[in-house]
């Protein structure tokens, strides 16, 4: 585990210098496990955005094809983040793969609609069996435990064995979340085995957005708006009525718009699987 000390030294480097060292995580990765047995999980947010970004600069600089991106569809994806994927994979040139757990979908045809355990396949009875649920039916709320795991997690499993990927890409944050604020840039998982590289574990919420507009990211619609902070399209509210780069990100909660009982069991979640 990274001592504190080199913590505090890489959250408080100039964000030129922090890119520099997000890419070097980029070309370790890339040298580790080779191009081909990585991906990359986006989520349409200003984080993961940031963090293909970066990806993309390193590919450009060593002419290779940036890896296959995974979009997991939980849903409830709001429309904004459905453009801005679509942009950036036509305007990166992305092979962007779209997951969807169809079992638990073809059976929650609407938010809150109640889901029998015996109608689901055996892969998804089994998903409930590994996190200890019991109950004949659940309720098909997108942010929730349950609806996480199976939504989210199962089939980014499914995703991992299916293409070989060794290493998944993802744009977790120390500051970000307090489950999140002891890992590695390098962090192994099991089931299935693979390792998880984190880029842009360094940045601070406020880097995210110096980047983007030093850069010219793009970015998502709904923080103009004063979204901070994106998830499911239910359990998602606004921070403020101003943009969320002009908010107190320094002294106010950035997923204070999220469902809290998600945040409450972060490390349950992350346990299971979640990013």
């Amino acid at each position: 585990m990274m001592k504190r000390e080199d913590k505090d030294r890489l959250e408080t480097l100039h964000i030129d210098e922090k890119i520099n060292y997000s890419k070097s995580i980029v070309r370790e990765a890339i040298g580790r496990f080779g191009i081909d047995r990585l991906a990359v999980a986006i989520t349409g947010g200003k984080d993961s955005t940031t963090s293909l970004w970066i990806l993309k600069q390193v590919c450009d600089e060593l002419n290779m094809k940036p890896p296959v991106c995974m979009f997991i569809d939980e849903g409830d994806v709001f429309d904004e983040i459905n453009e801005l994927v679509d942009h950036i994979r036509k305007e990166w040139s992305l092979d962007v793969v779209s997951l969807k757990n169809d079992d638990v979908s073809s059976l929650a045809t609407h938010i809150g609609k109640n889901v029998r355990v015996a109608d689901l396949n055996e892969k998804n009875r089994g998903a409930l069996e590994e996190m200890g649920y019991t109950g004949e039916e659940f309720p098909f709320i997108p942010d929730s435990t349950i609806c996480n795991h199976l939504m989210k997690t199962v089939p980014m499993r499914e995703f991992i064995v299916r293409n070989g990927v060794l290493g998944l890409i993802t744009a977790i944050r120390w500051d970000e979340q307090s489950a999140r604020k002891d890992e590695d840039f390098f962090s192994p998982r099991t089931n299935p085995d693979h390792m998880r590289v984190h880029p842009v574990l360094h940045f601070r919420e406020r880097d995210i957005w110096v980047a983007i507009f030093k850069y010219g990211i793009p970015y998502c619609s709904l923080y103009r708006q004063g979204y901070r902070s994106l998830g499911a399209r239910c359990a998602t509210g606004k921070a403020s009525d101003i943009p969320a780069w002009l908010q107190d990100l320094e002294n106010t909660p950035e997923r204070v718009g999220r469902g809290q009982n998600k945040e409450q069991v972060m490390d349950q979640l992350r346990a299971l699987g979640y990013m």
